[in-house]
């Protein structure tokens, strides 16, 4: 590939080279690589000029049609002169391998330095082929299914030109009302840490310079998923401990794995809106951790610090921003405007300044793109790669995998494949778009395989299908905002009718996948609309009901778990979500997936979680009112973390420690026994949780510590093996510090949170 480097630069790279390699050593003929980077950055940034250096810290959002007219006035042509005087760092909504290529030019070839753009996107569940929605993903506790789903994003995002992504979301969040739950692991930071791991690696592979990987962002840092009442872009108010114990773990896990940026948050914390936290970015993320990626803000969140009242102008808030180690402002115009001017002033120092962009230009190194800026333009693997057959096996796989039976009464499912009149009912039923989830603005609109069309592809049954009532009046094209319906009862005795004659009724209801995702936080967790008014009118003529929710967050269904026989959850699945359900539903896939966050009986429990605090009145001791409970509810949830039903039955027997006694530096092996006691071969999520009976500071009742996804055939055994160490035995304390203390210990094994099967040993 041609393309013409500056002379500038050209004499900077021939610069690294002979620094390169003056790095070897007679005994190390490898060439210290980090070294190599920062050789290669600095003699970058002493080419530089002050304005190059703030316009590298500067993130613009796609402003005009690439591949038509520059534009003339406007916004859009003070961002276009900006590009061309070098003064951008990246692009983040430009997409497809003509629009970046021509972007790409813009930076490269009539710059001065030819410093090329990092290419950003919301890359979350999948570029054009959609995988489940990540909370989906989660409930399968399959880290490898879910690292392969990344790594397919990864290649067609990358051969549309994009090679930074912001994701995973790695928040930690025990509130549902929260819409962007739906875009995160659920409420465990030990499940967390290990599913941002698994899709880190997934997007940035193993050389993160191949042109089929995209740099990873680790998001939202820091506390965002711990917003008041689960309203969006709200404050945050949690303890040290909390922070520590529950939000941090994920983060620094991802920073473990290299992942090359983390996102900075929309909420505060201790007062202050985290965008402009040293405490958070310097002090623990660069500091502790040694994080050597950059930070970029959330959208315009450095602008933010405003209006949250912390600073009066963009002035004050570019000052505190970059001073508290935010490297690079999304759609801001803060940095732009006015960094230069505050170093110039020596309000701000140089040094900052070099710092941040010293954490950019190493990312661009890493992607390879000064080596090749046009990498990621590749036209023949935008044709084949995006799209492809083996990507959508791939994501039937995961949408399968995703799907949690909640519920089974009298084997209801699977059902069978002939002689059955089976009555399909729900608006969601067909629907081609509502499947596809939040965050897929790479996709096409109505390209998910509907569920009706799903259940069509098996012939052996009658199947009738009608809407009942309608989800929603219409969608607004801009915002997405969903306009549910709450009058129109039109078609309900239609729908009744026809479920009275049915074998089976199968109704589909739930949410529409624009009513989770970014600002999409609920008051009430029910069926939306006329849904539960469907629900008990069809219940009333037929019982034999297979509940499928559709659903990005944990819904408050109390009356369908007392009703309802068969309930499923399968969540937005993506573009093969009908084909993964039917083939759920006809028994050709065992479910097997288990809940990533607890489902309440109703909103006044949130937030409920499974890792909770044993309390001085947990129980009613005394036999009177004064306990920790409420008057009109239990303080059980409706389904538990980690439940999950399969169309076979699993034994869990013989539990066992090598000792009852271990020193604190000690392993401690357990073993436990699964045994596969039904009627189909299955796969059974075996889940290890731990408690510490007496701490420093008080610890929950129950710990998620290990789990393993194991196959089982039909009257097979298994024993399977555990490992605990200090790094699962141990907490962190109210002033940052991971420590184990001795003292006695409960270990717990099953199939989900709420298992009873223990045993004890003690840390000496």
């Amino acid at each position: 590939m041609i393309f013409r480097i500056n002379k500038i630069v050209l004499s900077c790279l021939c610069l690294i080279l002979v620094t390169s390699f003056s790095c070897t050593t007679k005994d190390n003929s490898k060439l210290n690589k980090s070294n190599i980077l920062d050789h290669k950055v600095d003699s970058l940034l002493a080419l530089m000029t002050l304005e190059e250096k703030v316009g590298q810290m500067n993130l613009y959002n796609g402003f005009w049609e690439v591949t038509g007219p520059m534009p003339q006035e406007g916004d859009s042509k003070t961002k276009y002169d900006h590009l061309r005087k070098g003064w951008v760092g990246g692009m983040l909504n430009v997409k497809g391998v003509d629009n970046v290529r021509k972007m790409q030019q813009i930076a490269v070839e009539e710059t001065r330095l030819g410093i090329p753009l990092i290419i950003g996107y919301d890359v979350i569940h999948g570029y054009k082929t959609l995988s489940p929605i990540p909370l989906a993903e989660s409930a399968s506790w399959d880290l490898e299914a879910i690292e392969k789903s990344a790594r397919i994003a990864a290649v067609e995002a990358s051969a549309a030109g994009i090679n930074w992504t912001f994701a995973p979301m790695v928040d930690i969040s025990r509130d549902p009302r929260w819409g962007r739950v739906m875009e995160g692991a659920g409420e465990d930071p030990y499940l967390g840490s290990k599913i941002a791991a698994a899709r880190i690696k997934g997007f940035q592979g193993e050389d993160l310079s191949r042109p089929n990987t995209i740099a990873a962002t680790a998001k939202h840092f820091a506390a965002y998923g711990f917003t008041e009442a689960g309203r969006e872009y709200n404050t945050v108010d949690i303890s040290t401990s909390k922070l520590y114990n529950m939000v941090l773990p994920p983060f620094k896990t991802a920073a473990e794995n290299d992942v090359k940026t983390f996102m900075n948050s929309f909420n505060d914390l201790n007062g202050e809106p985290v965008s402009g936290s040293k405490y958070l970015q310097r002090d623990i993320l660069k500091g502790e951790w040694n994080f050597k990626g950059f930070v970029v803000s959330d959208w315009a969140s450095i602008n933010e610090i405003i209006y949250w009242g912390r600073a009066k102008n963009k002035k004050e808030a570019a000052e505190i921003a970059s001073k508290a180690g935010s490297d690079m402002d999304m759609e801001g115009y803060v940095y732009i405007k006015e960094l230069v001017n505050l170093v110039k002033e020596g309000i701000v120092d140089e040094r900052i300044i070099n710092e941040a962009v010293g954490r950019i230009l190493r990312v661009k190194f890493e992607l390879g793109l000064f080596d090749d800026p046009y990498k990621y333009c590749n036209k023949e693997n935008e044709r084949k790669l995006i799209g492809q057959a083996s990507h959508h096996e791939a994501a039937l796989d995961m949408a399968k995998k995703s799907v949690v039976l909640l519920k089974n009464d009298n084997n209801l499912l699977p059902l069978k494949k002939e002689g059955q009149n089976i009555a399909l009912i729900g608006h969601l039923a067909n629907d081609k778009n509502s499947p596809l989830g939040s965050w897929r603005i790479a996709s096409d609109d109505n390209t998910a395989i509907s569920i009706l069309e799903g259940m069509n592809a098996y012939k052996g049954n009658k199947l009738t299908y009608k809407k009942g009532v309608n989800l929603y009046e219409g969608i607004t094209a801009f915002a997405q905002e969903v306009k549910i319906n709450t009058t129109d009862r039109t078609g309900i005795t239609e729908a009744i009718n026809t479920a009275k004659d049915a074998d089976v009724v199968v109704m589909v209801l739930g949410e529409h996948g624009f009513q989770s995702g970014e600002a999409r936080s609920r008051t009430q967790l029910d069926l939306p609309g006329l849904q539960q008014e469907l629900l008990e009118a069809v219940y009333k003529v037929n019982k034999n009901i297979v509940l499928v929710l559709q659903n990005g967050r944990p819904l408050a269904l109390e009356w369908a778990a007392e009703h309802i026989p068969a309930i499923l959850v399968s969540w937005q699945l993506g573009t093969q979500t009908g084909n993964a359900i039917a083939q759920v539903l006809y028994g050709d896939y065992n479910p097997s997936g288990k809940l990533p966050m607890t489902f309440p009986r109703n909103v006044g429990q949130i937030p409920i979680y499974y890792n909770y605090k044993n309390t001085g009145r947990a129980t009613n001791r005394e036999g009177n009112v004064f306990w920790s409970h409420y008057i009109d509810q239990e303080n059980t949830p409706l389904f538990p973390f980690g439940h999950g039903l399969s169309y076979t039955n699993f034994d869990y027997s013989d539990l066992t420690i090598e000792s009852q006694s271990y020193s604190i530096n000690g392993t401690i092996n357990i073993s436990v026994s699964v045994s596969n006691v039904g009627d189909y071969d299955g796969k059974e999520v075996v889940q290890l949780y731990i408690r510490d009976l007496v701490g420093s500071i008080v610890r929950p009742v129950k710990e998620l510590k290990g789990f393993e996804l194991v196959s089982l055939k039909k009257g097979e055994t298994k024993r399977i093996d555990f490992k605990l160490t200090k790094a699962e035995l141990g907490f962190y304390n109210n002033n940052g510090e991971f420590i184990i203390e001795s003292g006695d210990f409960e270990i717990f094994v099953g199939g989900s949170s709420d298992t009873k099967l223990k045993e004890n040993f003690t840390l000496k």
